[in-house]
């Protein structure tokens, strides 16, 4: 219970509380002829309604929560066929039926408790008038008007709290995602600039003081070309440790060849572990790729392949990648069962199904496209396109 509606269950508790005082009192001090039983019937209808709060199974159950209901019902009629002044009870017992009650049997239990108190008001009074109806239908009407309105706030703040809190997750989603992409890229630009200058620098300086070393003369010089030689070495040793931190930095496929290398390399490798035979074709004249491009479609084909072993039971797949000018094409066809590209289930954590959907994600990542052509039986085609950058933004494909 939130603050304020525990604030409004204990105004409830202290408005009947209140409204039972007030019938046994005016019964005592107007000398009524059933002032004693109006009392005992006040009070038994206090003590079975402050019971059922502190009842565990009236809290959790709403058939016991109408039994106890009812229980108070009944002491409120035999006050009102005692008293005029109980017909003013009936005002709480309509929150609590519309908030005990489902909709339906609520509104039905607040319409008989609004009639039940005027035709004993009217009783009372010896006569019926407009005045014996007005007070007990005004606060049904009023009490209706409350609770279906404060159901209606509540169930918008429940959608906005759901809201909120899938908007929270979201965020903190992106959030992670946006710290992983960075993460990646600033891995990916210190390989490139270790790579460009601390190592293209280093190795220059190996060269020049190779160099140096055979033009220096023999014996007068000797110490000369002692120190240029442990420099050489030196430098020799400082380029390795570049060397193997851009290693640690790049994925590990691309090691020391190019995109289409790495997969004629995946080509052979999976025709060699598994029942598939996958063959590699290029076409075009190769250009510069950013090593964001290279990264993302050797993941692609990697996923691919694995796809089209596990799951298609094909025996040839061909991965071909094409230059086409303004941007770069891979492709990848298998003979498989196939299946239906509109009826695939949703990733599951447990079972995987997360492959197409990183495919497709690290395409549109790079502003390219992703389409997959299958039917059941016909085998299966995906293909990959990327924009390439203009050449004053390409990286060059690096031996490393």
């Amino acid at each position: 219970m939130t603050p304020t509606t525990r604030v409004l269950t204990w105004c409830l508790h202290l408005l009947l509380v209140a409204l039972l005082v007030l019938a046994a009192a005016r019964a005592v001090a107007g000398g009524q002829p059933r002032a004693g039983a109006v009392v005992a019937v006040a009070v038994a209808c206090a003590v079975v309604y402050a019971a059922g709060p502190l009842l565990p199974p009236v809290r959790t159950s709403r058939r016991a929560a109408a039994a106890w209901l009812g229980a108070v019902g009944a002491g409120w009629l035999a006050l009102v066929v005692l008293t005029a002044d109980g017909v003013w009870v009936a005002f709480p017992l309509y929150f609590l039926q519309l908030h005990l009650l489902s909709r339906r049997a609520g509104l039905l239990a607040v319409l008989a408790t609004a009639l039940t108190a005027i035709i004993a008001f009217a009783a009372h009074q010896g006569t019926f008038g407009p005045a014996a109806a007005i007070g007990p239908a005004l606060g049904a009407a009023v009490a209706v008007a409350v609770v279906w309105g404060y159901q209606a706030l509540y169930q918008e703040s429940e959608r906005r709290r759901r809201l909120i809190e899938e908007l929270t997750a979201a965020r903190a989603d992106l959030a992670e995602a946006q710290h992983t992409a960075g993460v990646l890229a600033e891995r990916e630009r210190l390989a490139r600039e270790i790579h460009d200058t601390l190592a293209q620098g280093l190795s220059s300086i190996q060269l020049l003081l190779r160099a140096a070393g055979r033009s220096l003369p023999g014996e007068p010089q000797g110490n000369a070309a002692r120190y240029v030689e442990q420099a050489r070495q030196a430098a020799a040793d400082n380029l390795a440790e570049a060397r193997r931190f851009v290693a640690a930095l790049t994925p590990p496929a691309l090691d020391g060849t190019t995109l289409a290398g790495a997969l004629e390399r995946l080509c052979a490798t999976t025709s060699a572990r598994h029942r598939i035979t996958a063959r590699f074709h290029r076409t075009g004249d190769p250009a510069p790729l950013p090593a964001a491009h290279e990264v993302a479609l050797l993941r692609i084909a990697q996923a691919a392949l694995a796809n089209t072993v596990r799951h298609a039971g094909a025996t040839t797949a061909e991965v071909t990648l094409s230059y086409l000018g303004d941007e770069i094409a891979l492709d990848v066809v298998d003979n498989g069962t196939g299946f239906e590209p509109g009826e695939l289930p949703a990733p599951d954590p447990g079972e995987g199904g997360f492959g197409l959907v990183a495919m497709r994600a690290r395409t549109h990542a790079l502003g390219g496209s992703f389409t997959i052509e299958s039917a059941p039986g016909q085998g299966t085609a995906l293909a990959a396109r990327l924009p390439l950058p203009r050449p004053a933004e390409a990286q060059p494909e690096v031996h490393r």
